[in-house]
């Protein structure tokens, strides 16, 4: 298995918003975890990239648990967090906030060369790579978010909510760049609240309600779900 979760459970103070789940990830799928706000979607993903440590339960990754690892070496073994609400430096250039992301790196040349791939995945960042952080439109800082992370070479990404506030047009975009760094080989875990991109977007899906797994299974076997077409695609 190259991602788990074994009997997960992560508390924030009394409070359990993650109650028991096992989840598994084989091969370089893109999965999708969609719910209702307070679900639990984003204490689960800051629980894998390290920034919340479980009461109980386990985390594997390639073979390896993870789950009291620091953030630092979770990053170094191949998983990078997209955080909702683009968090980047407003006060620094579009270049300095991507080369944050492979701060952990030292192979140079390895650096160039993905930086090359990133401007050709998002040209406006070429353009924009001059500029402050915090001059980019909303989409192009989502853009930013996604190719910083992409710097660290992952090769588990997790995306919190990566359409949120998007135009229908910016939606349809960062869609597409993400089905293209799956392509790469990259394992996406994707949260999203649009439960039907993020559906369509993906092979496997997980509904988390009140912090349990309601229901999994094929995408295309959720999204014609019937409780998932009254609760969560507005049907």
């Amino acid at each position: 298995m190259f991602f788990e979760t074994k009997n997960l459970r992560v508390y924030y103070e009394k409070v359990e918003a993650i109650k028991n789940v096992s989840l598994g990830i084989e091969g370089k799928l893109i999965v999708c975890i969609i719910g209702a706000n307070g679900a639990g979607k984003t204490t689960f993903l800051r629980t894998t990239s390290g920034l919340k440590h479980p009461s109980e339960g386990e985390i594997w990754f390639d073979g390896r648990r993870i789950e009291r690892l620091p953030p630092s070496e979770i990053v170094k073994m191949g998983i990078s967090h997209v955080p909702e609400g683009r968090r980047i430096f407003q006060k620094m250039t579009v270049i300095d906030n991507l080369l944050l992301g492979c701060y952990l790196r030292t192979d140079h040349k390895g650096i160039n060369q993905d930086l090359n791939e990133i401007f050709l995945h998002f040209p406006i960042l070429r353009e924009r790579q001059k500029q402050m952080g915090g001059s980019l439109s909303g989409g192009e800082q989502q853009m930013l978010t996604i190719a910083r992370a992409l710097m660290s070479k992952p090769r588990l990404l997790l995306l919190d909510e990566p359409t949120l506030g998007l135009s229908p047009l910016l939606v349809k975009e960062v869609a597409k760049i993400i089905r293209t760094i799956n392509e790469t080989g990259v394992c996406i875990m994707l949260v999203e609240q649009n439960s039907r991109v993020a559906l369509r977007l993906s092979q496997k899906g997980y509904v988390l309600e009140l912090g349990r797994i309601a229901l999994e299974g094929n995408s295309l076997d959720l999204l014609n779900n019937e409780h998932v077409k009254k609760a969560y695609l507005g049907a």
